[in-house]
C-alpha cells in the first residue's frame, strides 16, 4: 500500500458527505476516508482496476454533486488544471477542493497559481510533495482556459489534456507508419493505441479487414474514437499486458510505453512483447518502435524466433519481428501449429 497525504488533511477522521477523489492510484492508501461515502474518478484502466477490485466505488465520468473534493495531479500541467476545474464544478461554494502532488509534478507552481485565486489553507508537505486545501469562492473564480478542451493536432485529429503526445504526432509512430510495407495482413492490433493516429495510417493501407485499438487512458481512447471513424475500427479500454482475443491476430503495431510516471520502466515495454507475441499467430509480424537506447533486443528474442531492425536515426528504431512461440524463452519444441494463420 502506497502511503498518501490524505492523513494530514483529514486527521480527525473522514469529511462529512460524498467526496470525490480524482485520479488515486490502485495502491494507494486511502483508509483516512469513507469508503461508503466516496466516488474515486480514474481512466487509467490498470488503477481504475485495481481499485475496482479493493472494493472502491470507480467510474470515468461522473454527473454527481459532492461537498469535499481531492485531486491528485497528473504530469502534464494542462491536465492538472482540468481536473481541477471539473472537480471545482462539481462543488458548492464555501466547499473545500484538496490538491495533492508531488513537487515533480509541479504542485508548488499550482499552489502558487490558486493562491491567487481563492483561498488556500493547510499546506501540509510529506514524501517530496504536499497536499493543500482550497475554499471555493462564489462565481467563476477559475479561467476559462483551465477547463479540459480537444485540440486539433493534425487535420481531423485531436487530443485531450493529459494524453501521450498531446501537442502532436509521436515521432517515433510517424517513424514507424513510414516503415509500415503497403499491404498489411487481415488482422491487426495497435497495442497503446493513443489517440488513433498510428491506427489511422494502418487502416490506410491495404488488405486489413479488422483492427482492435486496445489503449489503458480512457481520455485517449475517448479521442480515438472520434478520430477514427472507419468501420473495421474496434475499440478496447485495456491494459495492453493483459488483453486478451478469442483468436489469435495475424499482424500487430506499437508504440510502448517506457515510463511510469516520471521514472523510466523498460519492464512496461517488455510487458508488451510478451502480450504481442501471445496475440501473435505463429506466422503473424509483429512492428514496433522504441527508443534507441531500449536494449529491447533480447526481450524480442526471448518470444519471437526471427527479429530485425528494419529503420530508424539516432533516436528510434524501428523493429520487425515474427515467428511468435519460437523464442528463447519458449518451451523446448514448440510449434504454432493448431493456431490460425
Amino acid at each position: 500500500m502506497t502511503q498518501s497525504r490524505l492523513e494530514l488533511a483529514f486527521p480527525d477522521g473522514p469529511p462529512e458527505g460524498e467526496v470525490l477523489f480524482v485520479g488515486a492510484a490502485a495502491a494507494d492508501d486511502l483508509s483516512p476516508l469513507d469508503p461508503d461515502h466516496l466516488q474515486i474518478l480514474q481512466g487509467s484502466f490498470p488503477d481504475h482496476d485495481g481499485l475496482a477490485t479493493r472494493g472502491y466505488r470507480v467510474v470515468v465520468e461522473t454527473e454527481a454533486r459532492f461537498e469535499t473534493a481531492v485531486v491528485r495531479l497528473p504530469r502534464a500541467k494542462a491536465a492538472a488544471r482540468a481536473r481541477i476545474a471539473d472537480a471545482a464544478g462539481r462543488l458548492a461554494p464555501g466547499a473545500a477542493l484538496w490538491i495533492d502532488g508531488q513537487k515533480t509534478d509541479g504542485v508548488d507552481s499550482l499552489l502558487k497559481e490558486l493562491r491567487k485565486l481563492a483561498p488556500v489553507t493547510d499546506v501540509h508537505s510529506k514524501a517530496h510533495g504536499k497536499i493543500f486545501r482550497v475554499t471555493l469562492p462564489e462565481g467563476d473564480w477559475l479561467p476559462d482556459d483551465w477547463a479540459s478542451r480537444s485540440t486539433e493536432v493534425a487535420p481531423g485529429f485531436t487530443t485531450l489534456p493529459g494524453v501521450f503526445s498531446a501537442d502532436g504526432i509521436d515521432p517515433g509512430s510517424r517513424m514507424l507508419a513510414d516503415h509500415l510495407p503497403d499491404k498489411l495482413p487481415t488482422r491487426m492490433i495497435d497495442l497503446g493505441a493513443g489517440w488513433g493516429w498510428l491506427s489511422a495510417q494502418v487502416l490506410a493501407r491495404k488488405g486489413v479487414e479488422v483492427l482492435h485499438l486496445v489503449e489503458a487512458d480512457h481520455a485517449a481512447l475517448e479521442s480515438a474514437r472520434r478520430n477514427v471513424t472507419d468501420p473495421r475500427a474496434k475499440f478496447h479500454w485495456a491494459d495492453a499486458r493483459d488483453f486478451r482475443l478469442p483468436d489469435p491476430v495475424n499482424g500487430i503495431v506499437m508504440n510502448p510505453p517506457f515510463h511510469e510516471g516520471r521514472q523510466a520502466d523498460p519492464k512496461l515495454g517488455a510487458a508488451f512483447i510478451a502480450s504481442a507475441a501471445r496475440l501473435l499467430t505463429g506466422a503473424g509480424k509483429l512492428w514496433m518502435v522504441a527508443n534507441r537506447h531500449l536494449p529491447y533486443e533480447a526481450v524480442l528474442s526471448q518470444y519471437f524466433g526471427q527479429v530485425h531492425e528494419i529503420g530508424g536515426d539516432t533516436r528510434f528504431k524501428i523493429i520487425e519481428a515474427t515467428a511468435a512461440g519460437k523464442g528463447s524463452a519458449s518451451p523446448k519444441g514448440s510449434t504454432a501449429k493448431g493456431r490460425r494463420k
